[in-house]
């Protein structure tokens, strides 16, 4: 029986990714430097409309170097959204700072604006990273207008949301620095790897050094500050190149998907989707849903699509039920609590035919009948 991944690497069918991997390898240049990186890092900027960039070895790299750009130390405040994957919490422990957490809003599941403002009646925070969760925009103009109030900087996590449009602009360049990954699951891949971007072009030389080991410019080596081994290498930019040529037709087959399960799915009024906002382009990266019943559980979804050998996931379980993070203060904490309980990640691969969604379709339909 052929697996149903939930979202696996999909490279191009005209070979993109290849052609640019070969040429690296014909010129030699297997290192963390070359035309690869230079011209995934402009192609991607250029894309979304955001001056500077930096590739980088992953999503996570980008997050720990936007926030050493903000100067994020020990002891400092990092005001972080309770519904999120780890990595993006993960980089202000690096930093010996303290995540408090702020819960989800209703309809993105993103961070809540009424809470942020709440949280900064309670604290003075060094930095604010907002994420755009399953690839469907935050509040991020709101977001943002509170950060601007406050006069504290934004990180965006557009880990999720790449090809996402919110009121005309590209998700993660919202804030003053923004992150991309292109991890194995992701919207498009390079196998592993990140972007840090920004309009800020002394943020981005800061951690393109950062990334490089901190290497002073001379012909010995020369330290005076402690770097990382983050930079993207030219051959893993090569697949980046490639990826970006066909990113658009992967946000239309993600779109597609989720829309065959709102359609597939409506008969099922325990079944409620997240979706789009009036004012965005959701990429979908994952088609996520909530069941609203007493007696099926998404459990007992996951395990008849398990059962025929098709993947699916919980919804990420909150930080602040994360035993590593059990110390930190939240910000609210139901919602998001609710939301991991009652969600869904369903299978969003972009190599699913049609046959392959209505057979989805169907065994979700069979639990309830």
């Amino acid at each position: 029986m052929t697996k149903i991944y939930l979202a696996s690497p999909h490279m191009s069918d005209e070979g993109y990714e290849m052609e640019y991997i070969q040429d690296a390898f014909k010129k030699n240049w297997i290192a963390p430097l070359g035309e690869n990186v230079d011209q995934f890092e402009k192609n991607l900027a250029h894309m979304v409309g955001i001056k500077y960039s930096t590739a980088l070895v992953s999503g996570t790299a980008a997050i720990h170097l936007a926030l050493m750009a903000l100067g994020v130390g020990a002891g400092d405040v990092v005001f972080c959204q309770n519904l999120t994957f780890s990595a993006t919490v993960n980089p202000v422990c690096y930093l010996n700072a303290e995540p408090v957490f702020i819960d989800s809003e209703k309809d993105s599941w993103n961070m809540d604006p009424v809470l942020l403002e709440e949280a900064f009646q309670k604290y003075k925070p060094k930095a604010v990273i907002a994420v755009h969760l399953y690839g469907l925009s935050a509040k991020i103009d709101e977001i943002k207008q509170i950060c601007e109030k406050y006069e504290v900087p934004l990180i965006e996590d557009a880990a999720e949301s790449l090809g996402t449009i919110y009121k005309g602009q590209w998700t993660g360049t919202f804030g003053d620095l923004g992150i991309f990954s292109f991890n194995g699951n992701k919207i498009i891949t390079t196998s592993g790897g990140g972007m840090l971007v920004s309009n800020d072009g002394a943020a981005i030389k800061k951690a393109r050094f950062w990334a490089t080991q901190a290497r002073e410019i001379a012909v010995h080596y020369e330290h005076k500050e402690i770097g990382y081994n983050y930079r993207m290498s030219n051959i893993v930019a090569g697949i980046g190149r490639g990826q970006l040529k066909v990113l658009e037709q992967r946000v239309q087959q993600k779109r597609y998907i989720f829309q065959r399960y709102v359609n597939g799915l409506s008969s099922i009024p325990e079944i409620e989707f997240v979706t789009e906002s009036n004012h965005e382009r959701a990429n979908y990266w994952l088609s996520a849903i909530l069941i609203n019943s007493t007696t099926i559980s998404p459990k007992d979804v996951w395990k008849a699509l398990k059962k025929e050998n098709i993947e699916s996931r919980p919804i990420w379980k909150p930080m602040h039920l994360q035993p590593v993070f059990n110390e930190f203060d939240v910000i609210g904490g139901s919602r998001s609590e609710s939301f991991y309980r009652r969600g869904l990640c369903l299978p969003s691969d972009t190599k699913m035919t049609d046959e392959d969604l209505d057979k989805i379709i169907e065994i979700i339909k069979e639990v309830w009948s």
